[in-house]
């Protein structure tokens, strides 16, 4: 077995995996293999069983690279992509490049080959594959690779943080947010952790039907004592794919904290899960106003009127001066059309806030009070509703997906994945 590494291309390593990674458990993940040989299927199968993998979601294929490129114009790509070739050396970079056309931008690659050409692994590893694996190799070199990329010390946070913020309380905040995590889930079947950081009035686990008797205020409590172990304690599992760290909501303390008391907890929640959803309180304290400046995205969710108007103008401001070089707000307009109450229209009041509309939910007393009631989210009570889709698109354009439908038009609005950007 010829292992390439990337100290020394053509060599194998003088270090045993489990003592050159630690043996760090990977991430929750998605991989999908892509395979040309009944054989590597299974070497790529039981790579799952090694104890490193046990947070990960494995599927295997049939077809190599065309596989891969035809069930990828219709679906989004997972964290990372196993595709074995049987193809010559020259062959491979156009290959790939046609790949790229249909993956998205977080995507990254381990090529599993049958030759072993040092020309060839240099040219991979320059346009940005993650890993080159001659075969025929052992499980033990494929979890090695993957932990390597995913669980080594200094390897970047898997996960992208999306906070939800009303502008107004009673907007609908976090029902928004937690129903754009359950569509994230479900379309994706990436993994995703709400956390509800309201500790005082929180509604995750109503909303999910949880009532755990640990969560994310054991988490605060712990000081620097917690860990990723301690973390996954702590997490309650709601759905396939959805974890929640809920609020204990309870009364007898107040919950003061400092600016950078929920940081640590992010951060381990960004380091093993790929979707961190932040269910933020409709309160202005130190610690809001930090860990809004520090996420990936803002959402500002808000009703149609005159008050939610204001307060989302001035939420979208401060923001934009808090984070001048990262992403600018989003805005998700709620309960419109609610019976004999004048509205601001939605286009209008997004160009008054001066941000991007990102989605205009219906008002619809019925259905949400019914989800809300029985604990669960909107899709479980009415599949065919057509608000599902607004918090689909909400969440594919949040986590930097493409959504399907718009697959076909990748190739000419896709930011290139990481494969196949070039290095400097």
């Amino acid at each position: 077995m010829a292992f390439l590494t990337r100290n020394e291309p053509g060599s194998q390593s003088d270090e045993p995996a489990e003592v050159a990674t630690g043996a760090r458990l990977i991430p929750r993940i998605t991989i999908q293999a892509f395979c040309e040989h009944s054989q590597t299927a299974q070497l790529v199968e039981a790579a799952i069983h090694d104890r490193r993998m046990s947070k990960v979601a494995l599927t295997t294929h049939n077809g190599g690279i065309e596989g891969a490129i035809e069930t990828y114009k219709s679906n989004p790509t997972p964290n990372l992509i196993l595709i074995e070739t049987t193809l010559q050396p020259d062959q491979i970079p156009a290959a790939l490049a046609r790949l790229a056309e249909v993956c998205d931008a977080s995507t990254r690659l381990i090529v599993l080959g049958h030759v072993n050409d040092v020309v060839l692994y240099r040219e991979l590893i320059r346009s940005g594959v993650s890993e080159y694996i001659v075969l025929p190799a052992t499980g033990q070199a494929i979890v090695s690779a993957i932990t390597e990329l995913f669980a080594a010390e200094g390897a970047a946070p898997i996960g992208r943080t999306i906070g939800f913020i009303s502008a107004k309380g009673g907007s609908g905040g976090s029902t928004v947010a937690h129903n754009v995590g359950w569509a994230i889930s479900q379309s994706l079947r990436q993994d995703v952790l709400i956390l509800d950081l309201d500790l005082a009035f929180g509604t995750v686990g109503l909303n999910f039907n949880q009532d755990p008797p640990h969560g994310l205020a054991d988490a605060l409590m712990a000081n620097q004592k917690v860990d990723q172990v301690m973390l996954d304690r702590l997490m309650s599992k709601a759905a396939n794919h959805v974890s929640l760290l809920t609020a204990p909501v309870v009364l007898d303390r107040t919950f003061d904290f400092a600016e950078r008391d929920f940081e640590q907890v992010i951060e381990l929640s960004q380091k093993t899960t790929p979707v961190v959803i932040l269910d933020i309180p409709h309160t202005w304290t130190s610690w809001v106003r930090h860990t809004i400046a520090t996420v990936d995205e803002v959402i500002i969710v808000a009703e149609p009127d005159l008050a939610n108007l204001r307060n989302a103008k001035n939420l979208s401001d401060t923001i934009k001066a808090l984070r001048p070089t990262e992403s600018e707000p989003l805005l998700v307009i709620n309960k419109i059309g609610v019976p004999r109450r004048p509205e601001i229209p939605p286009m209008e009041f997004a160009t008054s806030v001066e941000c991007r509309l990102l989605g205009q939910i219906p008002f619809d007393a019925a259905t949400f009070g019914t989800a809300a009631n029985n604990g669960q989210m909107l899709a479980e009570v009415s599949a065919n509703n057509r608000t599902n889709e607004v918090y689909r698109m909400i969440g594919m354009h949040v986590t930097g997906r493409n959504t399907p439908e718009r697959a076909t038009s990748k190739a000419s609005s896709f930011k290139l994945p990481s494969f196949l950007r070039k290095r400097a």
